[in-house]
């Protein structure tokens, strides 16, 4: 048991969470490399180990032991290295829940490559933008006409590349994946000398959101799969052999948080579900029957799902539940539990990094918290000359201390932005600039973005508690709470609402939605606008775009 986090961390149980977050240490060894030391060393000593089940919509399943990772992935590095590519080449991958996608990235680790890992949703544009920056070389893609077209006529603004790759049939002008794999060996001598990786060579590069502007380039190092021990291990608490399923593209850190890394470190099988969309009743039965032990899906899906007959799903072979993306809504964890009987364990972080602060095993989840700092990571809410805020009083989450110890796991920077690098991690701390409290227990709770926090009239009002007051109402499914323009106070607090089935816009609803908003929360922090829509602005990634809505509203970040 335990086996590979066992040779990471010299102390894998702790009787609490001080105990673990004073105790908890990871050993980072210099030539560590998670394809051959976790992939290829479980196929090693448990060669039927299970590491993959995929299914999708269509009804097709598959399921891969770790030694069948291996070879595949073998297959593949060779097949890729016969097209050149080799350590420090850059391969962009679109490829949504494909099982390809845990082969190829597994290949591109033993090469050396840097993968960016990229949603199917980009456009032309967005892939031009991506490979232009990084000078991808290949892109391995899903064969799917609207990725595959948008791919091609990225083209021409995008040089570097050299291949088009398609995985899952075959398309005129592509190299099938599969006619590529088929003829190669199935082993692969780990590199030595000027070819083997070290750990502070580039791995990944995700690409942030954009929900403040262009998206940045966010490197992360070999050492980045260790870090994720905290966030598989002990805040989605994944089983050994269980089966784990977090819900998320491939194309996002979220995967990297929840279907590879950390839950292959600690043994846990991969649960995947190539969805095409989502589809919170098929989510739901797919839960119920595939025996899942942990599970981790975005807020938003869970506020979906509730609006579903949850009780008529028997889900009770899943031991924890998990969230991370955007805050949650203290009423959908308090619905939740009612209707399943256990709690929804939150997290919090960033592409940039791992799980930042969660609700981990020996803390209670306090409804609407997020949780406590994670070990390693030295977090702190700082005000705006870098000291230490009270409890009770906002201040921006920063991960510090990193001139002491740079923690495994968080990001090494952007890529070719030196400048923008040594502004964010080049000092003694990182600034998220979200904003957060604390209690006096140590529960920390989300305000909002920095850039989000609204001022009206001499108040300061963090959206995500005005957001949470109101998905409280049955009305609501979700919500975006932002600052409209105002002849009098300046800026007024607006709400952009989707509302549930069975409810219709009206000025009735209007009120009864500011009242209970007054009644939930401080009277001054309830919308004096609420305006109805159908769906919420959202970046690529699923995050509400605040930044988008107040532009539209005139006022001017």
């Amino acid at each position: 048991m335990d086996y590979i986090l066992s040779k990471y961390c010299p102390r894998i149980e702790f009787d609490s969470y001080e105990d673990y977050f004073e105790n908890f240490k990871i050993n980072v060894p210099e030539n560590f490399n998670f394809a051959y030391d976790v992939v290829d060393e479980w196929a090693r000593v448990e060669p039927d180990k299970k590491a993959l089940l995929w299914v999708d919509d269509n009804g097709d399943e598959r399921e891969f032991t770790f030694t069948d990772i291996s070879k595949l992935s073998n297959k593949a590095a060779n097949a890729f290295k016969k097209l050149g590519i080799s350590k420090g080449d850059v391969v962009m991958m679109m490829l949504r829940r494909r099982w390809e996608y845990w082969v190829c990235a597994v290949a591109l680790c033993k090469i050396g490559a840097t993968v960016i890992p990229a949603t199917i949703q980009l456009t032309a544009k967005d892939i031009a933008y991506r490979a232009k920056m990084a000078g991808v070389k290949a892109l391995v893609c899903v064969n799917d006409d609207y990725v595959c077209t948008q791919t091609e006529e990225a083209l021409a603004q995008a040089p570097t590349v050299k291949d088009l790759i398609v995985v899952d049939g075959q398309r005129e002008g592509w190299l099938s994946f599969d006619e590529l794999i088929k003829p190669e060996g199935e082993t692969w001598v780990r590199p030595t000398g000027e070819d083997a990786t070290q750990i502070d060579d580039i791995m990944l590069i995700y690409f942030t959101s954009g929900t403040t502007g262009n998206a940045k380039a966010v490197k992360h190092s070999f050492k980045h799969p260790l870090g994720h021990i905290i966030t598989a291990k002990y805040w989605q608490q994944v089983r050994e052999n269980g089966l784990h399923m977090s819900v998320t593209d491939s194309g996002w850190a979220k995967f990297g948080w929840g279907k590879i890394y950390g839950q292959w470190i600690a043994g846990a099988e991969i649960f995947a579900y190539d969805m095409e969309k989502f589809v919170p009743a098929k989510l739901l039965q797919m839960m119920q029957d595939y025996d899942l032990k942990t599970f981790c899906a975005p807020p938003t899906m869970y506020r979906f799902m509730l609006q579903e007959d949850v009780a008529s799903y028997d889900l009770s072979s899943i031991e924890n539940f998990a969230t991370a993306g955007e805050p949650l809504n203290a009423e959908v964890t308090i619905q939740w539990e009612q209707l399943t009987g256990k709690k929804i364990r939150e997290g919090f972080g960033q592409s940039e990094g791992p799980v930042l602060l969660a609700t981990f095993p020996w803390i209670e989840p306090r409804p609407g918290s997020m949780g406590k700092p994670s070990p390693l990571l030295n977090i702190k809410l700082l005000d705006d000359e870098g000291n230490e805020v009270p409890d009770g009083e906002e201040g921006a989450i920063c991960v510090t201390h990193l001139k002491d110890a740079y923690p495994p796991g968080l990001f090494v920077g952007y890529y070719n932005d030196p400048e923008r690098t040594a502004e964010t991690v080049g000092g003694e701390y990182y600034n998220l600039h979200d904003m957060a409290w604390r209690d006096s227990d140590g529960y920390c709770f989300f305000v909002g973005r920095n850039d989000d926090v609204i001022k009206c009239s001499g108040y300061r009002i963090g959206p995500f508690e005005v957001e949470s007051a109101l998905v409280a109402h049955p009305a609501v499914v979700e919500c975006a709470v932002t600052a409209a323009p105002d002849p009098v106070r300046g800026k007024v607090v607006k709400a952009t609402v989707v509302l549930a089935r069975g409810y219709e816009p009206s000025d009735e609803l209007t009120r009864e939605l500011q009242n209970h908003v007054k009644h939930t929360t401080a009277p001054y922090k309830y919308p004096r606008i609420v305006e109805y829509v159908d769906e919420l602005p959202k970046t690529i990634g699923g995050k509400i775009k605040r930044k988008l809505i107040r532009t539209n509203d005139g006022v001017i970040d």
